[in-house]
């Protein structure tokens, strides 16, 4: 209607942006495409006000896999999609729900046996796309403390990391204290690996050396907590209700700060007891948010990383937003 009636439409571009309050916003805006429009609003993993925009990589792979239908061109690199999903996960902080659609971990899971009857007999039974057009590797098998480097080389390259020899090297001393820790290390554990190794630096103003605490039916709970503060370490004890939170208290106490927090998610990277726990948080002071993600076998361990992690970026932007003469003094710790 808008380009029969609206003078000069073949002159202009024609856009759609479409929110996902009914679920629609996908199945709009292939709808507005094959109406004419040439341009779509949309995001990674769906993320958006409310109930989230556009997904880029449903409507992307939908004319991919219907281009019979849909005969569109997008000219995007699907193969780098799941890179890019888990990568605006990691910094938003927003987790990808297991069964979201083309990015959840369950997509191409199969666990009842009619599918997985289906699947062995012929793959286009239940899945009408190849895990590959997405970047994903066609297996998951797992890794273990026997592993060697040339194995792990290979397994994260079929993941979407090519690292160099430095950046291996590290990676491996850190995959073989994991796998010393768990009986088999997956996909997923791997992925959790290389975005907690972005997220703490060795030149970092706050550093997590040594955690302990005590927990139990018997309050209050408590935490013994050392911190290297540029360079220094410092320690201290304190109490709270339950070990996250007393874990934090001692933080507080050693980097004292008027940060408010506003998210603290868990989630299990895999499945069993010995899983990795990855731990986001975000906090928000005088306008600031940050947020900080972690990953380890221990929670309380990952949560308090991730919480000096976001310290750490707060600390960053508050020497950034400073005076050039005053960057050097820019500090939290208040001893």
């Amino acid at each position: 209607m808008l380009l029969e009636r609206v003078p000069g439409a073949d002159e202009i571009i024609f856009a759609t942006h479409c929110h996902n309050d009914l679920g629609m916003a996908t199945a709009n805006a292939l709808a507005a495409v094959e109406a004419g429009a040439r341009q779509i609003e949309c995001t990674i993993n769906g993320l958006g006000e409310r109930a989230g925009n556009t997904a880029l990589e449903e409507v992307v792979m939908a004319m991919k896999v219907r281009n019979d239908i849909m005969p569109y061109q997008t000219r995007i690199d699907t193969t780098k999609i799941m890179n890019i999903s888990r990568k605006v996960a990691t910094v938003s902080g927003f987790a990808v729900q297991f069964n979201k659609a083309i990015v959840g971990k369950n997509a191409f899971a199969h666990e009842s046996g009619i599918h997985q009857d289906g699947m062995l007999k012929n793959a286009e039974t239940f899945e009408i796309m190849r895990p590959a057009d997405i970047g994903l590797a066609g297996t998951s098998l797992p890794l273990g403390k026997h592993s060697g480097r040339a194995a792990l080389r290979a397994k994260l390259r079929d993941l979407g990391y090519d690292l160099a020899d430095n950046q291996l090297a590290d990676v491996f001393v850190r995959f073989k204290a994991l796998a010393d820790r768990k009986k088999e290390v997956y996909d997923d554990d791997l992925v959790a690996l290389l975005q907690d190794q972005g997220t703490h630096e060795a030149h970092d103003y706050l550093q997590v050396k040594r955690l302990r605490v005590v927990c139990g039916t018997d309050g209050p709970q408590e935490a013994e907590l050392t911190l290297a503060i540029d360079g220094v370490d410092h320690s201290i004890d304190a109490t709270g209700d339950g070990p996250v939170d007393a874990a934090f208290n001692a933080v507080k106490m050693l980097v004292p700060h008027k940060a408010r927090l506003q998210l603290y998610q868990v989630s299990a990277v895999t499945e069993g007891t010995d899983a990795q726990a990855t731990v986001t948080v975000r906090v928000e002071e005088d306008g600031r948010i940050a947020t900080g993600q972690s990953a380890d076998t221990d929670t309380v361990v990952a949560s308090v990383k991730a919480y000096v992690n976001c310290l750490n970026r707060l600390i960053q932007r508050r020497q950034k937003s400073a005076p050039d003469a005053d960057r050097k003094t820019v500090t939290y710790h208040g001893e």
